[in-house]
């Protein structure tokens, strides 16, 4: 059985429209999941620091935010393999962050 020919365009039309949309949908998720995961990094970082001035390094609040810190460093490598590097500005593909790393806020504790 043979189309007409306007039915049998539309259909190339609209078959190229959806594997363009599928490319696009598709294409895109590596990239929101890394923006993702980079804008959750930079925030728990940021509650880290806004915990120890506001609380005190030793505080149950700053405590709080290094473990979600931990934790969101934690989602994106299981994720991505990857994690933001806050204070270094890059990505990194190991997984080299140190937990503690932000103790070393006591520094501007006693300025």
């Amino acid at each position: 059985m043979r189309l007409p020919k306007n039915l049998a365009s539309w259909q190339v039309i609209v078959g190229t429209g959806l594997v363009a949309g599928a490319l696009a949908l598709f294409g895109a998720t590596p990239g929101a999941k890394a923006d993702d995961c980079q804008e959750r990094i930079v925030k728990a970082d940021h509650r880290v620091h806004e915990a120890v001035e506001r609380h005190g390094r030793e505080s149950k609040q700053a405590a709080e935010a290094r473990r979600q810190l931990a934790e969101a460093r934690s989602y994106c490598w299981e994720h991505g393999h990857r994690w933001w590097d806050v204070e270094g500005n890059r990505w990194h593909s190991d997984r080299d962050w140190d937990d503690h790393d932000h103790d070393h806020d006591r520094d501007h504790d006693q300025r």
